[in-house]
């Protein structure tokens, strides 16, 4: 049994799980960060590495566990659960909301500024996402060759692109950092805590979990320590190279006011930045680095569903699957994507306390053992508070409620987590007896 991997095919590894998961959102949240973080900005930064980068990195090596089979972690709590929150996990992140998203981003960011008078048309989106989707199809066509079309090939050229931008604006710095926003005046820390929570990075990290571990088997990993030990190392080299983008950006962020002002969106921040140390240059830099980042993220996504749908209907084959994915993608982008994103970001805040629970009792499963109710106590916790924030973020008025304000932390968005204690220590109770 093989329980080795070549350095080369490791790091190629690490590149694949730190392209799969810095998508256009990640490059985006971190010069606004900067800019409103200012003078603030290192405190607020490590806060956003504990959420951005570490959760993410928990929830790799807790799928790893259970070798990449978000199902089986989630049968942990109930069967009934494992298949509607894996079920909803997937379609959430994939082809209801995840995938059509990198397609759109791609576009409006990657090619509207270049077409005449940058302004975005019907058709030339429909072609852009056309041609964008069709990629996809093909480089997730053979997931056993991930590693070496993303990995060994599209990650490295990403890393390039994001290189040349940030060692620009760190070695030649646009300014300096000005005084921090009211939000980040005080608590630094854990804003930028709840700005790397709001990723979904780690919901996206059981999806991905999957893809990891079927690339290890393919190269002849079989067994579960050894999965889980290349898994941990892969993981260590995509957060580092997350990290360091994130810390590139919001400096970036961070130095940039006095030469393009205050802005308020993530992405203008970006084109700015890039406009400002490299001209007109630095509009096609941009446009390469999130073109690619989109790409290797949808990628990703639909060689995860895809192989979780494969797995769960025997009968269909994996082509035919990722086919299918596609084509509702491309649909969705063209046609719905607004009111989707409208009713898929307030699943998705429901679902995420739920996952980081989850995640966190997998790490004390060997105490729990088949303790069934601690696992539905504590997700019942979080469940009642997470959805009480998905309907406000659809926007639906909760200000009735009253008792909300009397729940810890629930003004931070982290209202859940005393909830979800208390579930866990009444189902421990309810468990001795």
């Amino acid at each position: 049994m093989n329980r080795t991997l070549p350095t080369k095919d490791l790091a190629a590894l690490g590149f694949l799980m730190f392209a799969l998961f810095l998508g256009a959102g990640n490059l985006i949240f971190p010069p606004l960060l900067g800019q409103q973080a200012g003078t603030a900005l290192w405190p607020a930064i490590i806060g956003f590495l504990v959420t951005g980068v570490g959760l993410p990195l928990l929830a790799i090596i807790a799928v790893s566990q259970v070798n990449g089979d978000l199902h089986q972690l989630a049968n942990r709590v109930h069967p009934i659960f494992a298949v509607i929150f894996s079920f909803t996990v997937y379609l959430a992140i994939g082809p209801f909301f995840g995938i059509p998203r990198t397609g759109t981003v791609a576009y409006e960011i990657g090619v509207v500024p270049f077409l005449p008078g940058g302004q975005a048309t019907t058709t030339s989106l429909l072609i852009s996402t056309l041609i964008f989707f069709s990629l996809t199809f093909w480089l997730a066509l053979n997931p056993a060759k991930l590693v070496d079309r993303v990995g060994k090939i599209l990650t490295p050229l990403l890393i390039i692109l994001i290189a040349i931008v940030s060692l620009r604006g760190v070695f030649a710095p646009m300014g300096s950092f000005e005084a921090a926003e009211e939000n980040y005046q005080n608590g630094a820390f854990f804003s930028g805590f709840i700005e790397g929570y709001l990723t979904m990075d780690t919901i996206a990290a059981l999806v991905f979990g999957i893809v990891i571990m079927n690339r290890l088997q393919e190269r002849g990993i079989k067994d579960r320590a050894a999965i889980q030990a290349f898994t941990i190392k892969a993981g260590i080299i995509a957060g580092v190279g997350l990290s360091l983008v994130y810390l590139s950006l919001g400096y970036l962020g961070a130095s940039s006011v006095s030469t393009i002002g205050r802005l308020d969106n993530g992405g203008a921040i970006l084109a700015a930045v890039a406009n400002a140390l490299f001209g007109s240059t630095g509009s096609m830099i941009l446009a390469l680095v999130i073109t690619f980042a989109c790409l290797t993220t949808s990628i990703g996504l639909v060689s995860a569903c895809g192989e979780f749908f494969a797995k769960r209907f025997s009968s269909v084959s994996y082509p035919v699957i990722i086919f299918i994915l596609c084509v509702f993608s491309f649909t969705m982008a063209n046609l719905g994507l607004s009111q989707l994103i409208a009713v898929s970001v307030p699943v998705l805040v429901t679902i995420y306390p739920i996952a980081i629970v989850l995640i966190t009792l997998s790490f004390l499963h060997h105490k729990i053992g088949q303790r069934r109710q601690i696992y539905i106590g504590a997700l019942i916790g979080a469940f009642i508070i997470s959805l009480l924030d998905g309907i406000s973020t659809a926007g639906v008025n909760l200000e009735s409620l009253a008792f909300l304000n009397w729940i810890p932390l629930y003004g931070e968005g982290l209202g859940w987590l005393v909830p979800s204690i208390i579930g866990a220590l009444i189902g421990w109770a309810v468990s001795k007896r």
